[in-house]
Parts: structure tokens; sequence; C-alpha cells
């Protein structure tokens, strides 16, 4: 497709308020027994979670509020996702209302992007950056919110979840400056295996690497850091190392700091990695995550100073 090049820009998060131990969810002995680990908080990497008392819509409308002021340029569309938009139907009116009205964009069109699980916000990023280079839209918010139903939710076989809300707006280029060129986006998937009880699948990963990868002369190695899924430590090693990945490419800090935030890993880790000077100028990057039969990835190179 031709058309503008499409830029991210102003990455931000939201968590939830309360910061709670791992030994405060209540079920996570039972849990941990149901799925045969170890109670071994080390290895696994369980430490903190982040809980809120406040509605989806409100975190995502302060993170999306962020986000504009940090690019100062105002979007005119949006995409918000959630793996748990509160039902039934009727409600989703008075909830992209309250949303529009909070963060500040007003009378913008919206999209919804719900189906896609934890990988919600790349599958986002991907339907912005071809309205950006189709010449559909020139700036346009993704937003991504979600908190466990219940608390007895909160741990699953492969994470420990946190409540929270990222955002980051995709720009035509010179709609705003620095940021991170989007060099691609490629998913993968099979469609026999996206039932919840499934592995997340290392071949999807390495396919989505050939697809961003090879037109572009790149192999996994060339990628400067992987901002991947905060699920629980060796899922994320072993499965990220068959995709072709080295440990020096992982980012396991915030599995323990925060936990699972769903859809919002990626982008969490892009801001945190970028806060401790860990991303460079001119360097690639790679917005990746995976759920049964599904994997999509985002490249990414940092703007030069």
């Amino acid at each position: 497709m031709t058309g503008p090049s499409a830029h991210l820009h102003g990455p931000r998060y939201v968590l939830g308020e309360f910061e709670v131990p791992h030994t405060s969810i209540a079920n996570l002995s039972a849990r941990a027994a149901e799925f045969k680990m170890a109670p071994t908080p080390g290895l696994w990497g369980w430490g903190a979670v982040r809980r809120t008392e406040r509605s989806l819509e409100a975190i995502a409308a302060e993170s999306a509020a962020a986000t504009l002021r940090a690019t100062t340029s105002g979007a005119d569309a949006v995409v918000l996702c959630s793996t748990r938009v509160p039902g039934p139907s009727e409600g989703h009116g008075a909830f992209m209302e309250t949303f529009l009205a909070e963060s500040g964009l007003g009378d913008v069109p919206f999209y919804g992007q719900n189906m896609n699980r934890c990988v919600n916000l790349l599958a986002a990023i991907d339907t912005a950056t071809a309205f950006v280079r189709a010449g559909r839209h020139r700036r346009v918010l993704v937003v991504t919110t979600d908190s466990a139903a219940h608390e007895d939710d909160r741990m699953a076989s492969y994470a420990l979840f946190s409540d929270g809300a990222a955002s980051c707006l995709v720009a035509a280029e010179g709609e705003v400056e620095g940021g991170y060129e989007i060099l691609a986006c490629a998913s993968a998937q099979d469609p026999g295996r996206l039932a919840h009880a499934n592995e997340i699948s290392a071949d999807l990963a390495r396919t989505v690497n050939e697809r961003l990868l090879t037109p572009l002369g790149m192999k996994p190695g060339d990628i400067a850091g992987l901002m991947h899924a905060n699920i629980f430590k060796p899922v994320v090693v072993m499965k990220e190392r068959q995709a072709g990945f080295t440990p020096a490419q992982l980012h396991l800090d915030n599995i323990t700091r925060v936990g699972h935030c769903f859809a919002a890993d990626p982008l969490i880790n892009l801001v945190d990695r970028a806060e401790a000077g860990h991303v460079e100028p001119g360097r690639h990057y790679l917005l990746a995550a995976g759920v049964p039969g599904q994997r999509i990835g985002v490249l990414l190179r940092r703007a030069a100073e």
C-alpha cells in the first residue's frame, strides 16, 4: 500500500490505583495447585498486581488524555479495545459517551476492536496504521482498557492480572515530531487452535518475524528490544526464545512489578524501557504478543534525535 508513512507517538499508560502483593490474592494457592505450579514466586515472577475501583472508561480516558497532552496534536479518530467492555450492548453508547467526554476527544469517529483478546492493542495499532497509510485519517488515537472481572480471576495458568489502560497516537509523517516510525505490522493465526485451552504458539511467532523482517533484510537478532507480554517468566522466555529471540532482547522486570495488564503489556514495556534509557534513536524495536492461535507484531524504528 502506498501513502504516508505512519508513526507511533506519545505512548502512555495508567495502572490500577491499588498496588497489592501477590500474597493478597485469596485463591492463589488453590489456583497454583490446580495448575500444578510450584509455589515459588521467584520462578514465575509473582510480585505485585494493580487493582482499580474505577470504571474501564475512566482509566481509558486518563491514559488517552495523557497521550493527547504529550503529542499536542489532537486526534481525528480513535480505536478503543478491551477484552471486557461490560454488556449488554445497550450500555456501550454510554460507555463511549463518557470516554469521549472525559478524554477531551469530543466528536471524533470511534471504532471498537475487542475480539483479539490480549493482542487487542496490537490489532488496534495495525488498524490505525492502515487508516493512516490509506489517507482515511491522519491522527488516530489507540486505547486499550481492561480490569479483572472478579478478584478470583487475578490468576490464570500463564499470568497474574493487573487492571490498567494504555494508549498511543498513530499519525502520518509530519503530524508530530519524534516518536517511532511504524515500519510494518504483521499477524499470523491458526484458526483451528484459537480456543483458550490451546498453548501460545512459537511457530506463529516465527511466521510473524518472517513477515515483518525478511522483506527488510532483517533477522530477529537485529531487534534491539522485544516488548512482549508480561506473562509468567518461564513461559515468555521459552516461547520467545523458540521464536528466535535472546534473553538480552527480553524485559522481564515488569512481570514482577505489575504482572499482566491484558493487551497493554507491549506498550507499557516500551514506555518503561524508554524512560530507563534502553530505547535508542535509529534502532529497531518490536511490539509483539500472542494468544492461543494468534500472534501480532508491530515493528518500530526510534526516530533519530
